[in-house]
């Protein structure tokens, strides 16, 4: 057994007060709905998230290197420090559900307990991470994405260093919002089909850091139409008018694949009998 993990306890009238004081701003910011919280954990708590931190050699990262991203990603949440776990855990709890539904009026959100995809990311110099939409369906948990929460790590980190997280209009032609990802910053956004995202400009800071941010991502089963372009689909990269890269063509589900869960075993038998008469 490990040493017990320094206590932690989310707020729930400190997360209350930031949900009911922002959501008005979450559902009308552009290019869709996000918000932007500083300071938003207690500053002692990410100072020990940040020494258990590990470095890009450290783990066994799972490593991301193609034309639309380079970067870094942990793999389990056993390659993490106890700090760590204790908050990704937390916010996956209840308490953390509340105050989600309550900033963006989406209800029956959901927590991924296996991290599919977040947990602990790391860019180092020269990295990246292209335009793109996220993959829109968990495929262990069956559940539909909804919503990124990002935590960043990056202690005096410089506007000349880039890492910006930038918003971009569903066509592609504009840059709405760029985020500093500076230490203790969080943001929050609803995840669709359109919601195009990314740190797209290659990492400018000194070679001996890296940017530093925990990630996690909210489910609901099911999600208006308006949202999805109609099937699960992987992460879908999308050029901007000033790149100049080779997109890879995103893994989709067949619609008849989708079509065959809604029907029921009983109809599929049938047709499987007239077809074999």
């Amino acid at each position: 057994m490990n040493a017990t993990p320094p206590m932690f306890r989310l707020d729930v009238d400190y997360l209350k007060k930031i949900a009911v004081q922002h959501r008005e701003d979450y559902a009308s910011a552009k290019p869709f709905p996000h918000i932007v919280i500083d300071n938003f954990l207690p500053e002692s708590l990410l100072e020990e998230i940040l020494t258990e931190f590990p470095k890009p050699g450290q783990i066994d990262w799972q490593s991301f290197q193609t034309p639309a991203e380079k970067k870094l990603a942990s793999k389990h949440e056993h390659q993490m420090g106890d700090a760590t776990r204790l908050l990704l855990y937390s916010l996956n709890s209840s308490t953390f559900i509340t105050f989600l539904e309550t900033l963006t009026s989406i209800d029956g959100i959901l927590p991924d307990p296996h991290f599919e995809g977040g947990g602990l990311h790391q860019i180092e110099r020269g990295g990246f991470l292209k335009m793109h939409v996220d993959f829109n369906h968990h495929k262990k948990l069956r559940l539909d994405r909804r919503l990124n929460f990002l935590l960043y790590l990056n202690k005096d980190w410089k506007e000349e260093y880039g890492g910006h997280l930038e918003l971009w209009d569903q066509n592609i032609t504009r840059c709405e919002k760029r985020v500093l990802p500076v230490f203790n910053r969080c943001v929050i956004f609803s995840t669709t089909d359109f919601s195009y995202h990314g740190h797209p400009e290659p990492l400018t800071c000194p070679e001996d850091r890296t940017r530093k941010s925990l990630a996690l991502y909210y489910y609901t089963n099911g999600r208006p139409t308006e949202e999805t372009l109609g099937t699960p689909h992987t992460t879908i990269f999308q050029t901007r008018p000033q790149d100049n890269f080779q997109l890879a063509e995103p893994s989709r589900t067949p619609i008849r694949d989708v079509l065959k869960k809604f029907i029921p075993p009983i109809l599929v038998d049938a047709r499987d009998a007239l077809k074999n008469k």
